[in-house]
Formats: C-alpha cells, sequence, structure tokens
C-alpha cells in the first residue's frame, strides 16, 4: 500500500501519514519478543511507513538498541525520532532532568543505542520545571547546528513552554496523547500548534489498546502490564468507557472495517498536520492500523464519533497521580 506524506512544521520534515510507535515492543504491553518486533519494523518500511518512535526510557534503553538493530542497512528508508528528559538510575526513573550537560551526555548514549550519526527528531520528553524551557531548546539547537539532530519537538509541553520553545529555535512537533478517548488538546493546544504552524504526533490513538473493543479489565492484565493501573480500565470507569466505545465497533462493523481503523481514521481525517504513531509489536496489527489510511469517514460519522467522545466523557483520568504531575498543563 502507499501512504501519503504530511508535514511536521515548517522547517521541512516530511514523514508518513501514520508511525509506528516502538515502546510497547521493549515494555508496558506483555512480553517483548524481538524477532516479531524486528520483523513488524521490517514490515512497516515494506508498507511505506517510514517515522519511527522511541526513547530512552523505553525498556530503559533497550528500544533504542532494538529499533537500532532493525534499521541496520535500512537507515535511508526512516525518519528516526527519539526523546530525553528524564532522570534514570539504575533503570529506574528518578525524576526529570533537562540541564543542558545532562541533555548532550544522554543524546550521544542515544545515538550509539541506535547506531545512528544524528536522530531526526529529538524530543525533550517532559518538561523540566527546574530548566528554564529557553536553556533546554537552546541546548537542542546547539545539537541541530552539530549535524546530531535535524528537528526538534516537545512531548506534552504546555502552551506557554510551547511558545517560549519556538522563540528559541523552530519545533517542528508536539507529541501528546490524543484520540477520541482523551481530547484535552482540543480547546488551548491544537489551536495554538495551528498558529504556530508546529506538527501534532498523537500517541496511545487505540487509547491504550481500549478502543479497539478487545480489553479486559484491569485486574486481569498481568502484574507488569501497564494496563493493571491504569484508572481508566479500574472498576466503574472500565464498564462506563466499554459502553460508550461501543459506539466505534458498531460503525466499523457498518463499514466492514474495525474498531482501530475508525479510531485512527478519526484522527487522519482532522488535518494533514496529524500524524498518529499507534503502537505494536505485531505484524497483523500493523497492516491492521495501516489501513485506515485508506478509510473514508463522511461529516455525519465524524461528528457521531466526536460528539459520543465529547470532551471529558471518558471515565477516569488518563494517568495516576504521579505521572499526571508531569503533565505541562
Amino acid at each position: 500500500m502507499m501512504l501519503n506524506q504530511r508535514k511536521l512544521g515548517n522547517q521541512g520534515l516530511e514523514v508518513s501519514e501514520l508511525g509506528l510507535g516502538c515502546m510497547g515492543m521493549s515494555q508496558s504491553y506483555g512480553t517483548p519478543n524481538d524477532s516479531e518486533s524486528i520483523a513488524t519494523i521490517h514490515r512497516a518500511l515494506d508498507l511505506g511507513v517510514d517515522f519511527f518512535d522511541t526513547a530512552e526510557v523505553y525498556g530503559p534503553f533497550t528500544n533504542e538498541k532494538l529499533l537500532g538493530l532493525a534499521l541496520k542497512g535500512k537507515r535511508h528508508q526512516a525518519i528516526v525520532a527519539t526523546k530525553f528528559g528524564f532522570k534514570i538510575v539504575d533503570g529506574k526513573i528518578e525524576g526529570v532532568d533537562s540541564h543542558p550537560k545532562h541533555i548532550q551526555k544522554v543524546v550521544e548514549e542515544s545515538l550509539k543505542r541506535l547506531g545512528l550519526e544524528h536522530v531526526d527528531l529529538l524530543y525533550q520528553h517532559r518538561v523540566d520545571p527546574e530548566v528554564p524551557i529557553e536553556e533546554v531548546v537552546g541546548c537542542m539547537g546547539q545539537l541541530v547546528k552539530q549535524g546530531k539532530v535535524r528537528f526538534l519537538g516537545l512531548s506534552e509541553a504546555g502552551e506557554e513552554n510551547i511558545r517560549r520553545a519556538h522563540r528559541t529555535h523552530p519545533i517542528s512537533a508536539l507529541q501528546s496523547e490524543y484520540s477520541l478517548w482523551e481530547r484535552n488538546l482540543e480547546k488551548r493546544i491544537i489551536p495554538l500548534l495551528r498558529e504556530l504552524h508546529i506538527g501534532l504526533v498523537p500517541f496511545s490513538p487505540l487509547g491504550r489498546g481500549f478502543l479497539t473493543g478487545d480489553v479486559k479489565p484491569a485486574e486481569e492484565y498481568p502484574e507488569d502490564d501497564y494496563r493493571r493501573r491504569d484508572p481508566r480500565f479500574q472498576g466503574e470507569n472500565f464498564e462506563a468507557n466499554k459502553h460508550i466505545a461501543s459506539v466505534i465497533q458498531e460503525m466499523a462493523k457498518s463499514k466492514q472495517a474495525t474498531a482501530s481503523q475508525v479510531a485512527i481514521a478519526w484522527l487522519l481525517h482532522l488535518g494533514n498536520d496529524i500524524v498518529p504513531i499507534p503502537g505494536t509489536k505485531r505484524r497483523t496489527f500493523l497492516e491492521e492500523n495501516l489501513n485506515a489510511a485508506k478509510l473514508v469517514l463522511s461529516q455525519d460519522e465524524m461528528k457521531v464519533l466526536s460528539d459520543t467522545f465529547s470532551p471529558g466523557v471518558t471515565s477516569g483520568v488518563r494517568y495516576g497521580e504521579q505521572q499526571m504531575r508531569l503533565i505541562d498543563r
């Protein structure tokens, strides 16, 4: 299949209209399977995906190594995005750290793990309240001048920091959670991104799998599965969310599509400055997700989905208290 290209920002970054989120290949959603994950990355390349998303903290560190291994000999086909911003000690996260010296050190380490001379898109993973965003982005801009990074991004940043960052060095993309399931960006963030010509890269476009319809209550997932601790998978939240998610399944049946394809297609229809990165470690799900690019939703269907999943309708907060504190809103 052929995927269209979309522009992220106005600095020259063009990527396939759907990317591949690689986090779940190394953590959060069940047991890793490196051989199938690498086969999934290769299949993505074959099907026209050129945008791959990872981060130092995924694993930690193992996901960058996995992506680097998969792209060996295929670098010319890929746009690679990674992220920095956490303090990682003995494999555990101990807060955030975006001091310039730390940035320079960890970006060098990411390049080694990825086996690359440069990263195409470098994100600050979470805003560090201890370091002015001008210092952070100034350091990232130096990495661009040094040829180690091509384009800059932020993740889960708020309005003020987006504006200040963009004044310091052009920002090409904001990565944040956004989907039918989670629409907190619509009131203030998306209008700002369009004002500044910054692209949006939504992660978790399927609501951590909830929008696929193939979900279980939190307590039925293994201890090492993120969803076991997700508030939206727990108790009454689970039942309420399952009820509203059924609307996607009904629409999917009427269109001879899957719920995943409908949820991703809704995002794709919102504008050419939006590039979702659904994550999977299996070729079958990859192919299913990519076929969303061929699905056409009418204005009426878009309205039904938007109205059903109106902002705030999802039951439960999207993260636990500690993770919510890292969101710059």
